[in-house]
C-alpha cells in the first residue's frame, strides 16, 4: 500500500517534530548546569576586577594610608614599643569600601551569557559549535571589608607590618527560571612598614574577623593575666 503524499509529509513532520523535541530536553537538561558554570566564572571576574580596581583607587588616593591607621609608640631610644591602631578610621574604611564595591557592582548587575547550541547537547565533539542562545542574567549581592595585622620577618632584627584587607563579596545570580550564587573573596595588602628592632611588646587588634576576635582575646588574657 502506497503511503499519499500528505501522509508522507505528515510522517516527515512528527519524526522531525519529535527529533526537535529531544533535542530541546537533552537541551534543557544540559542548560541549567552550563548557565549555572558560565553565570558563576564571569560574576567571579566581574568582581574580582571591581575589588582590586576600587582597593588600588583608595590606595593610589591616599585614602587607605598606614600612619592614619596605627600609631607607633616609641621609647627614648627610638625603639618602637607599641602599636596603637585607630579604631575610628578603621570602621569608617571598612564602611566606605564595602560601599563603594557595592556602588560598581551595581552599575554592571546585569549581563549576557552566550551559549553555542553545540554545547546544549552535551557532546565533546560539539562543545562550542552552532548558533548561539543568548540569555540575560541579573546579578545582586553584598559585601563586607574587614581589616587584619600580619607581621613577618624582613631581615636581621626587622620585622614587617602589613595591613590587609579582606573583602567578602556574596552574589546572587538570577537566571531564567533559576537562581545561583556565588562567594568571591579577595585579601589584599594595602600598607606596610618595617620595623627595625625587636618585635614590639603591645599592639592592638583591628582585624573584625569573627574567627580571629576570640583568638585576640584569648591573647590579652594570656599575656596580661
Amino acid at each position: 500500500m502506497r503511503l499519499s503524499t500528505k501522509s508522507r509529509v505528515l510522517i516527515w513532520l512528527s519524526f522531525g517534530l519529535a527529533l526537535l523535541l529531544a533535542f530541546c530536553v537533552v537541551a534543557l537538561t544540559h542548560m541549567k548546569p552550563i548557565l549555572a558554570s558560565l553565570a558563576e566564572a564571569k560574576v567571579n571576574n566581574i568582581v574580582n576586577r571591581i575589588v582590586v580596581a576600587a582597593v588600588n583607587e583608595a590606595v593610589e588616593k591616599g585614602i587607605i594610608n598606614y600612619d592614619a591607621l596605627v600609631t607607633l609608640e616609641k621609647d627614648d631610644t627610638g625603639r618602637v614599643t607599641a602599636l596603637r591602631s585607630n579604631m575610628g578610621e578603621v570602621n569608617r574604611l571598612q564602611s566606605a569600601i564595602a560601599d563603594d564595591i557595592l556602588q560598581r557592582l551595581s552599575e554592571v548587575s546585569t549581563s549576557e551569557l552566550s551559549i553555542p547550541l553545540g554545547t546544549l547537547t552535551g557532546s565533546a565533539l560539539l562543545a562550542g559549535r552552532g548558533p548561539s542562545i543568548h540569555v540575560r542574567m541579573q546579578a545582586v549581592g553584598s559585601t563586607s571589608a574587614s581589616f587584619r595585622n600580619n607581621f613577618s620577618a624582613a631581615g636581621i632584627n626587622q620585622t614587617k607590618h602589613q595591613i590587609l584587607l579582606r573583602v567578602d563579596v556574596y552574589m546572587s545570580i538570577l537566571l531564567p527560571g533559576f537562581t545561583t550564587s556565588t562567594k568571591v573573596t579577595n585579601e589584599i595588602s594595602v600598607a606596610e612598614t618595617v620595623i627595625v628592632g625587636g618585635v614590639p611588646e603591645n599592639y592592638t587588634y583591628f582585624s573584625t574577623l569573627p574567627e580571629e576576635i576570640q583568638n585576640y582575646a584569648e591573647d590579652y588574657i594570656m599575656n596580661n593575666g
